[in-house]
């Protein structure tokens, strides 16, 4: 894994990218660290935001897409349960794309993802919801290393 890290790291804005890429579908992976890693380097935290909260939206909207395949036994083959499945169905119920917002939530966000896909929601504003959900907890976790960071 220490190795998979500093090949994201070593490839600066587009490493952070294709990591958040990884760590927003079903893969299990920390963009957090990699963009934590790069911020502490000297990158740009901004440039950071936008690489890091567009690869992770990238990767939710292919939890999406795995959706809208409309197949159960295909998503449980994936790693995704069939208990994390119904609970995202509950929390989804009579709401609509605004709630690819809590796509960034750890353990159940790659399964809302995947229920919007499969209740067909509108994948424009779910893509968006999700990018703003998803930047929202990057720019908290920069906050975060940033204050963090100052007191060093």
């Amino acid at each position: 894994m220490e190795t998979v890290t500093q090949f994201f790291i070593d490839w600066g804005y587009w490493g952070l990218f294709v990591s958040a890429l990884v760590a927003g579908s079903i893969l299990p992976f920390s963009s957090e660290a990699v963009m934590v890693i790069l911020v502490g380097m000297g990158l740009d935290p901004a440039w950071c935001l936008v690489a890091a909260s567009a690869g992770n939206t990238l990767g939710g909207m292919t939890c999406y897409w795995i959706g809208t395949l409309g197949r159960t036994e295909w998503i449980t083959r994936l790693g995704v349960s069939t208990r994390q499945l119904a609970r995202a169905r509950k929390f989804l119920a009579g709401r609509g794309a605004l709630m690819g917002f809590f796509a960034f939530l750890p353990t159940i966000g790659e399964a809302l993802a995947i229920v919007l896909g499969l209740m067909r929601s509108n994948a424009w504003l779910t893509g968006v919801s999700m990018l703003a959900g998803k930047a929202l907890r990057y720019a908290v976790i920069l906050a975060s290393f940033e204050g963090v960071a100052t007191l060093f």
